[in-house]
């Protein structure tokens, strides 16, 4: 299968990775075409855009860079559309990607997926409207997101937080002690 997936931050890359190794398992043939960063580009496939060009925190600097933002938004439904993907694979960074989500199901048969949900539950609840017409399946790391989302009569999947994971797989190799960590940093 052709999946194309969209991080737009170091969080989102390190997610996608872990996604991206997992459904190579699964799917020998998989091919990836994505926005993300070094982690994802360790699994293969080509990437389009680095997350370092997309990410702009706060008011002042979106509005700076709102050019290029639109201009990223505009290249990005283009090349999902010219790449014909079997499957979206939107990862977190939601002001972004439910627009992209918008565009794909107003404008193509690809299903949407959304991993690690929007959370809506903190601001702009009014989002639910948008993820229930533009997202085929919603997956969520959080599980108290399933009874938030279950209010809103819309079913997503509970798959667990990788953050765990990639906390243990951490503290595997890590061999200084808490105390020692603190001296070294003078905390």
């Amino acid at each position: 299968m052709k999946y194309y997936v969209i991080a737009g931050e170091a969080s989102g890359d390190l997610h996608a990775s872990h996604l991206m190794r997992a459904l190579k398992e699964q799917d020998a043939r998989a091919e990836f075409r994505f926005w993300g960063g070094d982690l994802m580009k360790s699994e293969g496939g080509e990437i389009v855009k680095h997350y370092k060009e997309l990410a702009y925190m706060g008011f002042v600097p979106v509005l700076l860079h709102l050019p290029t933002i639109l201009s990223n938004m505009k290249l990005c439904k283009k090349d999902i559309m010219q790449w014909s993907p079997d499957v979206l694979i939107l990862v977190d960074y939601p002001g972004f990607n439910l627009n992209i989500a918008k565009y794909i199901h107003k404008n193509s048969d690809i299903p949407v997926y959304y991993y690690i949900s929007p959370k809506i539950w903190a601001w702009k609840e009014y989002r639910i409207k948008n993820i229930k017409r533009d997202v085929n399946e919603l997956f969520s790391i959080l599980p108290f997101e399933v009874e938030f989302f279950r209010k809103h009569n819309y079913h997503i999947h509970y798959v667990g937080n990788p953050t765990l994971d990639e906390v243990t797989s951490f503290k595997s190799h890590y061999s200084e002690t808490q105390e020692e960590f603190c001296k070294r940093n003078n905390l």
